[in-house]
């Protein structure tokens, strides 16, 4: 199923959302600055950045729980800039779940068809259908205080799926599960939106969340869109130096140095550049992620390194290597064993890496290589 095409269940009720140069200050500081993003309608689009990025107040913007200093938010056809929350068609869910403690988990769900003032019979009958779709259809007489964080997290996407919003907004939704429940809820939050085809935008800092859920991410620092792709197009080929450093565990490696008479030079490091015209660049970054890479013996690779660390993970080793004052990671086979301080050297495939202007970030459009 594609993006746009939505499930049976709520696809028609799914919505493209828009929205076009939105600004947000608070005070002095700008928060949001500019944002513009196309959500197709039943795709699943994720906002990522770290804290203070601004991704929050864009979502809260969207819900109409914030006032955009400029721009404009359109639900389909519908511009909803000035529109009450109540009437946006939109549902959220929020990190820290907001239910009702004194309410069971089938009034908690009930609440918003109640206010809306349907039929009690109608009611019922949506409450076991939402209930069925998170898997709590036998926990409806329970209350919040007997549910666990997981059990909770459900009712709320419950409590938002009864609705049939044209639009899901989520913010952070499993930022207080532990890791073992935060990875079976992304399977179950991925095959419920997968099943609905609602229009979802879903804010997190956690960039593994946002690999695994989204059709694609939009990536946020200091309140300015960096990227919009799918998620192997913002990892393979990051627009720029936030973008590289913020996807991937560990980050990418990075090495300064300098571009030359057609040469990548850092420290010991010095390595061949092709493409473009190849122009000297006194402050540039070589990167390259510690998956693509190889540790082999001395002389035999790319360039030298000092081992600092070997940290065996389970599946991985992960080996930390010095190379002047820098600090790279190469990830090596489970059974893999090195001591401290031994000389190695760094292989990887020349065109898996990237180079980067340093002051401006921006990727540049020469890559390391031999002439062809």
């Amino acid at each position: 199923m594609s993006a746009s095409e939505g499930g049976d269940s709520a696809g028609h009720r799914a919505q493209r959302l828009s929205i076009r140069g939105l600004n947000k200050s608070f005070g002095a500081i700008s928060v949001v600055k500019d944002l513009s993003l196309d959500v197709a309608a039943g795709e699943f689009l994720v906002l990522l950045g770290p804290s203070g990025c601004g991704k929050t107040t864009g979502l809260r913007i969207i819900a109409g729980l914030e006032t955009a200093d400029s721009g404009q938010v359109l639900i389909g056809d519908t511009d909803v800039t000035n529109t009450l929350p109540k009437y946006r068609d939109v549902a959220m869910v929020f990190q820290s779940y907001a239910l009702y403690p004194h309410k069971t988990v089938a009034d908690n769900i009930d609440f918003p068809l109640k206010v809306r003032g349907m039929a009690k019979p109608d009611r019922e009958l949506a409450v076991r259908d939402a209930a069925a779709q998170v898997h709590m259809e036998e926990l409806l007489d329970r209350y919040p205080r007997q549910l666990s964080g997981g059990q909770r997290q459900r009712v709320a996407l419950a409590r938002a799926i009864v609705r049939r919003p044209s639009v899901f907004l989520m913010d952070e939704p499993l930022s207080n599960l532990d890791a073992k429940l935060r990875g079976f809820m992304r399977a179950e939050l991925k095959h419920m939106q997968h099943d609905l085809g609602v229009t979802t935008v879903y804010v997190t800092h956690d960039q593994v969340e946002a690999m695994t859920l989204a059709h694609r991410i939009a990536i946020m620092d200091q309140g300015v869109l960096q990227q919009i792709g799918t998620p192997r197009e913002v990892y393979d080929h990051p627009a720029n130096l936030f973008v590289a450093g913020f996807m991937g565990s560990p980050p990418m490696n990075f090495l300064r140095g300098r571009i030359e008479n057609n040469r990548f030079e850092s420290h010991s490091v010095s390595l061949p550049v092709t493409g473009g015209k190849n122009p000297n660049v006194r402050d540039a970054v070589m990167g390259f992620r510690a998956e693509d890479a190889q540790i082999v013996e001395p002389g035999k690779g790319l360039f030298d390194a000092t081992v600092y660390a070997a940290e065996p993970t389970g599946d991985v080793t992960l080996v930390t290597l010095v190379v002047g004052k820098e600090s790279l990671s190469v990830k090596m086979p489970k059974d893999y064993y090195i001591d401290f301080d031994s000389s190695v050297a760094v292989r990887f495939p020349l065109e898996r890496s990237f180079l980067f202007e340093a002051n401006s970030g921006e990727r540049l459009a020469i890559e390391l290589g031999s002439a062809r």
